[in-house]
C-alpha cells in the first residue's frame, strides 16, 4: 500500500527578491499572476520574462472560457511556466504547461493526448488552496454549469515555493476564507478511507496550527495574523499534501453547485457546507476515527467532544460570519437540482466521505443550511 506521495519539490525563501536569484527568472519564462501581486513585489526587479495578468480575462474562480482566453494570448515558445498567485492561477497554469490544452472541454472529458512539455514552477499567493503539491485543476465548465476537477501526475509542479512576503498584502477576507479552506482539506483528508499515518500526520499538523492560529486572531483581532502568515502558508502546505494524497470529499463535492451557479468563492462555498457535513458524519457514525479527531480538536478548542463542532462553528463565525445558502440566491427548489449534480458528477470526491452520504442525506444537509 503506497502511504505518501510529494512531487513537487518544496522551497522556501524569505523575499521574492531571492526567489527570482534563486531561480533566475527571465527571458524563456511566463509568468502568470495578477498585476497588483507583480507590480509591489516583482516590478522593481527588473525581469526579462514575459507576463500574463490574470484578471484581464475575468473575475472570480477559474474557468474553461478564462483559460481558453488566456491561453490564446500565449505567443511564446516557453520553457517554464511560472505561477504567482492563488487558486485561479496555479490552477490554470497546470494546464498551461500541457501540451495539448485546447479546447479544454476535450482536455476535460480526456479526449486528447496528455503530455507535459514545460517545466511548472508554482508559488502561492494565498493560505488556502495547497494546489501547489497537488495534481489537480478545477475549473468551472461555464457551458455545463459545475465545476469539474482533473487530475493528472502531467499537473504535478516540478517545484513549490513557499514565500511569506506574498501574504502581506493579503485583504483579511481572502486570507480568512482561502485559510478555512485549508482547515476542510486537512479534516477531509484525515478521514478518508485513503489516509494514511503520514497523510494523518501532516493533516493533523494543519488543523493544530490553523485553529490556534484562529485562536489568536479572535482574542488579538485580525492584524495578530500577520506574525502567524508563514505558520498558516505551511499549514495550507501540509494540507495540500495530505489531500493531494488521501483526496477531499463530501465538502467539496457539495460546493461545486453553489460554486458553479452563483460564483461563490470557492473557500467561502466549503465554508457554507463543513459544518452540515460533519455534523451529518456524527448522525451516521460517531464511533469510528472521526472520534479521535473530535478529540484533538476539542482538546485545542478547550471544549468537551460532544460540543466540538458547535464550538468549531463559533470560532470560525468569529474570523469570517457563515451565510445560510439562501443568501446567495439560492433557491428552495434548486436544492433537488444540486443534489443530483453531486450524485452524479462528483462520485471522484464523494468516494472519499467518512461514511457514505445517500442522495436523501445529501439533500437533508443542504436543506438544513439552506
Amino acid at each position: 500500500m503506497k502511504e505518501l506521495s510529494i512531487k513537487p519539490e518544496i522551497f522556501s525563501f524569505d523575499t521574492c527578491k531571492e526567489f527570482c536569484e534563486a531561480y533566475q527568472i527571465g527571458e524563456g519564462d511566463l509568468i502568470i499572476t495578477n498585476q497588483y501581486i507583480f507590480e509591489p513585489y516583482f516590478g522593481g526587479l527588473d525581469i526579462k520574462a514575459d507576463v500574463l495578468y490574470q484578471e484581464k480575462y475575468g473575475a472570480g474562480e477559474p474557468s474553461d472560457e478564462m483559460a481558453e482566453a488566456m491561453y490564446a494570448d500565449m505567443k511564446g515558445d516557453y520553457k517554464r511556466i511560472i505561477a504567482i498567485g492563488g487558486g485561479t492561477i496555479i490552477d490554470i497554469s497546470k494546464i498551461f504547461a500541457l501540451k495539448n490544452v485546447s479546447p479544454i472541454l476535450d482536455l476535460y472529458d480526456r479526449k486528447v493526448e496528455i503530455v507535459k512539455d514545460k517545466e511548472l514552477v508554482l508559488v502561492p499567493t494565498t493560505c488556502g488552496t495547497g494546489s501547489e503539491v497537488t495534481n489537480i485543476a478545477i475549473l468551472e465548465l461555464k457551458s455545463r454549469h459545475t465545476k469539474l476537477g482533473l487530475a493528472v501526475d502531467e499537473m504535478y509542479a516540478d517545484s513549490a515555493v513557499l514565500v511569506p512576503e506574498l501574504l502581506k498584502g493579503l485583504p483579511f477576507k481572502f486570507f480568512a476564507t482561502s485559510s478555512i479552506d485549508a482547515l476542510i482539506h486537512a479534516l477531509e483528508s484525515s478521514l478518508s478511507p485513503k489516509a494514511t499515518s503520514y497523510t494523518e500526520m501532516f493533516g493533523y499538523q494543519a488543523i493544530e496550527m490553523i485553529l490556534n492560529g484562529y485562536k489568536e486572531i479572535a482574542k488579538n483581532g485580525e492584524d495578530a495574523r500577520i506574525p502567524l502568515l508563514k505558520d498558516f502558508l505551511l499549514a495550507s502546505n501540509y494540507a495540500g499534501i495530505a489531500f493531494g494524497n488521501a483526496g477531499c470529499a463530501a465538502v467539496h463535492a457539495m460546493s461545486y453547485p453553489l460554486g458553479g451557479t452563483y460564483h461563490v468563492p470557492h473557500g467561502e462555498a466549503n465554508y457554507c457546507l463543513l459544518i452540515g457535513v460533519f455534523k451529518a458524519y456524527m448522525e451516521i457514525d460517531p464511533n469510528g476515527k472521526i472520534r479521535k479527531m473530535n478529540r484533538f480538536i476539542a482538546d485545542i478548542l478547550g471544549c468537551g467532544e460532544d460540543v466540538v463542532y458547535d464550538e468549531l462553528e463559533k470560532l470560525l463565525n468569529k474570523i469570517i460570519q457563515c451565510k445560510p445558502l439562501h443568501e446567495y440566491g439560492v433557491k428552495e427548489e434548486e436544492l433537488e437540482t444540486f443534489t443530483d449534480n453531486v450524485m452524479e458528477k462528483q462520485g471522484r470526491l464523494m468516494a472519499n466521505n467518512y461514511v457514505e452520504l445517500s442522495r436523501d442525506k445529501v439533500y437533508e444537509i443542504y436543506k438544513k443550511l439552506y
